[in-house]
């Protein structure tokens, strides 16, 4: 039997993974706009949508990790991409797999969730957890300012990441096409 918490290494899952790092990368020096001491990036959440729904939690936060991690190296991000960009896809592809579970055909409407990871998770934890230990002023106590701010950058992301899975369904694309086993 599969554990849930385990990731699955298969070659269309890892070349999914880092093709969606790789569109992260190479879209966020287009598609992001400054936010007090923040760069918010819609982007991200649109790649969280579509990672965390068509390979799941785990992969979605290692994707966002990744593509934080480079967008940091090269300027064009900050140390909130953390906070801001893991919980948004975990929520996402936790929220997919439960939807599927109960049985609900149409899981794709976990795109929506997305903001509640990465506004209300991601926000909180950036206001009191990660600016208070690289003392950025700017941030401390700035709770609703930041939720704002980053719904702005969440939302639109997230159906953005909708309409992509929705084009990709058609294209015949869909979480089974990662997750079946080879039977070779």
């Amino acid at each position: 039997m599969k554990e849930v918490s385990k990731i699955e290494f298969n070659s269309k899952t890892v070349s999914l993974a880092i093709l969606l790092t790789a569109l992260g990368v190479v879209i966020a020096p287009f598609f992001w706009f400054p936010f007090l001491t923040t760069k918010a990036y819609p982007g991200q959440h649109m790649i969280n949508v579509v990672s965390g729904v068509l390979l799941g939690p785990l992969w979605a936060m290692v994707i966002a990790f990744f593509i934080g991690f480079i967008r940091m190296g090269l300027g064009i991000g900050t140390i909130y991409s953390m906070p801001g960009g893991l919980p948004g896809g975990l929520v996402v592809g936790a929220t997919y797999m439960l939807l599927r579970k109960l049985g609900f055909r149409k899981g794709e409407v976990a795109a929506f969730t997305e903001p509640m990871g990465t506004v209300f998770i991601g926000g909180t934890l950036a206001v009191y957890l990660v600016a208070p230990l690289i003392g950025d002023v700017k941030l401390l106590g700035a709770l609703i300012p930041v939720w704002v701010g980053w719904a702005v950058s969440s939302v639109p992301g997230s159906i953005i990441g909708f309409i992509a899975l929705e084009a990709l369904k058609i294209a015949g694309i869909e979480r089974e096409t990662f997750t079946e086993r080879s039977t070779r």
